[in-house]
């Protein structure tokens, strides 16, 4: 049974339309016209200075943030892509799992901006994404590297190590995907029954997020849908979803071909849990941002 506050909030959810975003195709498209005319801000907000060192840099046309604890080395490394569709900025949510990262694990977080879709296609920004990790787990600089994901940002992380493991081997710590979308054809059996109870995202306007997003590729490319591509070889996964996420078909899948593929998984499905639920201000949240806070302090003791 989820919490009170869970139930207040994903009622809230609702009322506030935020399920409409995704509601049709036409919908999705309006709102990226709109943000090719008034780009939303990516920036971090002015508190997370308070707490951390952040700085800005540019792997060609990406800022990429970095937030290390204040007066303290960084026990671990941490590279955070973030959700929204492939079509949204970094949102609040981000920066405060951003904030807890950096204040509790005492980790030093890397954030890509990426180029949105449809500029931003996955033949164009997964193998960044993959040289991104690549660069953070050669220099070493502390303890492990931690790979985070949550949604879109799931799916780019995943694709990303899977091109990493083919290229060269090389793994993180551990990956880490929250609430994980990584299968855009959105045609497991099993989502319209969970669409309706959703208060969140709504398949039709998934799937255009997803035509965008797959550019000259099929949906069902590895590099747009990493859950068809290989497991084998890939750092052990832990996975934290909710029972109310059309998603939800994906982290199920990945938990059955993972395991078939010899990975270990780590997998937190939480009743009546929306989309997200880990960045959210609810008990179940604290505690699956508490067990990502347990996950980088062990990478950082290997």
């Amino acid at each position: 049974m989820p919490s009170l506050r869970s139930r207040a909030l994903s009622v809230a959810l609702i009322a506030a339309g935020r399920r409409r975003r995704f509601a049709s195709a036409e919908a999705v498209r309006a709102r990226v016209a709109e943000s090719a005319r008034r780009p939303a801000s990516h920036l971090p907000p002015r508190s997370l200075g308070r707490v951390a060192e952040v700085s800005r840099t540019f792997v060609g046309a990406w800022p990429v943030y970095d937030a290390s604890p204040r007066g303290v080395e960084p026990a671990a490394q941490v590279l955070y892509v973030h959700g929204g569709g492939y079509i949204n900025e970094l949102v609040r949510p981000h920066w405060a799992m951003i904030r807890t990262l950096v204040t509790e694990a005492q980790a030093r977080v890397v954030v890509p901006a990426y180029i949105l879709a449809p500029r931003g296609t996955a033949d164009r920004t997964v193998p960044v994404a993959a040289d991104l990790l690549s660069g953070l787990i050669a220099s070493g600089e502390a303890g492990g590297t931690v790979l985070i994901g949550d949604a879109a940002g799931a799916g780019m992380a995943l694709a990303a190590a899977q091109r990493l493991r083919d290229r060269t081997g090389a793994q993180p710590s551990r990956i880490v995907l929250i609430s994980p979308w990584l299968d855009l054809t959105m045609s497991h059996p099993d989502q319209a029954a969970i669409e309706a109870a959703d208060p969140v995202q709504a398949r039709p306007g998934l799937l255009e997020a997803g035509r965008l997003y797959a550019g000259t590729l099929a949906t069902d490319d590895p590099q747009v849908s990493p859950l068809h591509g290989s497991f084998a070889g890939l750092a052990p996964l832990t996975v934290f979803t909710g029972t109310r996420d059309v998603l939800t078909t994906d982290s199920r899948e990945l938990l059955r071909r993972a395991r078939a593929d010899g990975i270990e998984v780590e997998f937190h499905e939480e009743p009546g849990l929306p989309h997200g639920y880990p960045l959210l201000p609810v008990p179940e949240g604290r505690a699956a941002r508490d067990r990502i806070v347990e996950l980088i302090r062990s990478a950082a003791d290997e």
